[in-house]
């Protein structure tokens, strides 16, 4: 199925995409928790979607042969992932607004805590290349956006898949149908015949006595 075969396209996508996020993502939530500090939920949001996104895309990607039967679920949970991961890019959108090759002003630098501002005034490791983690973040940012797109994408596939599963369920039936007429008619044909052959050969046998 054509429509089989480019949902499992757009999901291999979203988990090569979505690796990368959630392993840069989980890099700051780990410094911040090393901190004894609140990850912001500008990261903390996006982090959240991302790792739900990842198993949710690798689970229907595994188990394929199964969620094809429930295409319709599939198309649903999708389509409220495009809704998360755009909730995820809006936390985040203040890295749009920095310069990564010079990240040492602005309200975004100030509330990295750890990672930015308090980070480098402390001497913190979290913040020894800040201009690194402005990078990450962009990028994470960046990968978050192309989800909300595959995500959608894999929407539609989604509903086509069990569209065309119906269709094929739908042949299915209608050829047992008819192999169990053809089957019973068949039956009958062969039940009356030995009537018929044995009816010729008494009327066979009453002319020859005449």
């Amino acid at each position: 199925m054509i429509s089989g075969f480019f949902f499992i396209i757009w999901r291999l996508a979203e988990i090569i995409t979505l690796i990368p996020t959630v392993g840069m993502l989980a890099w700051f939530v780990n410094g911040f928790q090393n901190a004894n500090t609140l990850t912001p939920d500008s990261i903390l949001v996006l982090f959240i979607v991302s790792t739900l996104g990842l198993a949710w895309a690798f689970f229907t990607l595994l188990f394929y042969a199964k969620s094809k039967h429930s295409g319709l679920f599939v198309a649903l949970v999708d389509l409220c992932f495009v809704g998360a991961f755009i909730a995820g890019v809006y936390f985040l959108r203040g890295v749009t607004e920095t310069s990564c090759s010079n990240f040492q002003s602005g309200d975004f630098y100030l509330s990295l805590g750890e990672f930015g501002y308090i980070g480098v005034q402390n001497g913190s490791r979290w913040a020894l290349n800040i201009n690194k983690n402005c990078a990450m973040l962009k990028a994470a940012f960046a990968f978050g956006i192309m989800n909300c797109i595959f995500f959608f994408i894999t929407f539609f596939w989604a509903l086509f898949v069990a569209r065309n599963h119906r269709k094929d369920d739908k042949v299915v039936v209608r050829r047992e149908v008819r192999s169990r007429h053809g089957s019973r008619h068949g039956s009958r044909e062969y039940a009356s015949s030995p009537r018929r052959s044995h009816h010729s050969h008494r009327s066979s046998r009453q002319r020859y006595y005449v």
